[in-house]
């Protein structure tokens, strides 16, 4: 009788869990910085109670979430993680359902809200002729083009380059993948009934004579038809 076939393998996963969870909780206990080395795998072993398999598992999943790094000499160093790199692996469009994608809408529809002191606070003259020249290069009639991608890119991506924060620019170019799929997928309906429009020309007139609370507003009101579009009867 083979007796190997009566035992069944031993699913580890959920103590792998555990133990990231307890590196993680030990990480911060520990007050560790970017690049200070951490335990090694035998020291961690004898902290954690468990084997070196599982440490070595728990550790290989907190490398690619970017915590941590192998460095000659030195072992493993905790490392600044790159979050809209880790966070952009699981963003891609064609597996997201339409809550997903409308909760990202929002996301959007909320920071370039928001982003209207920054802006103000950096905007320069030269800017505000760049944003000109983005602007003249669309149609006339911008209200029949609410959501252009090459458009949307140009514009937009430069209101978040002016804002000087390298966090929202980096997530604005993870969103794009998504503004691009839902621009190709059908899922924008033909235009309706207009809610009060702002073109990406009003935007840029409140920008050069306007205030923050206006600019405000005047997004609001160019975003909300997008969403209309996208989501309404949905």
């Amino acid at each position: 009788m083979d007796t190997e076939s009566n035992f069944k393998q031993v699913d580890t996963s959920s103590l792998v869990d555990r133990v990231e969870d307890n590196l993680v909780q030990l990480l911060q206990e520990k007050k560790f910085k970017v690049g200070d080395s951490i335990p090694t795998e035998l020291e961690l072993c004898n902290i954690l109670g468990v084997s070196r398999t599982v440490v070595r598992e728990a550790l290989l999943r907190l490398r690619l979430m970017g915590l941590i790094e192998s460095k000659k000499k030195k072992g493993s160093v905790i490392t600044s993680p790159d979050i809209f790199g880790v966070l952009s692996k699981s963003m891609n469009p064609h597996i997201l359902d339409l809550d997903t994608l409308r909760e990202m809408f929002e996301i959007r529809l909320v920071l370039e809200i928001g982003m209207a002191d920054f802006i103000f606070q950096n905007i320069t003259a030269e800017n505000i002729e760049e944003l000109k020249v983005i602007v003249d290069n669309e149609p006339d009639v911008s209200q029949d083009h609410l959501f252009n991608i090459a458009h949307e890119i140009a514009f937009h991506g430069k209101l978040y380059e002016i804002t000087g924060n390298e966090a929202l620019k980096k997530f604005q170019r993870m969103l794009l993948p998504i503004f691009d799929y839902v621009h190709n997928s059908g899922l924008l309906k033909k235009q309706g009934k207009m809610h009060k429009y702002v073109s990406h020309k009003g935007l840029v007139d409140i920008l050069e004579n306007g205030s923050p609370e206006l600019f405000r507003n005047a997004m609001r009101n160019h975003l909300e038809n997008h969403f209309i579009r996208l989501f309404a009867d949905s």
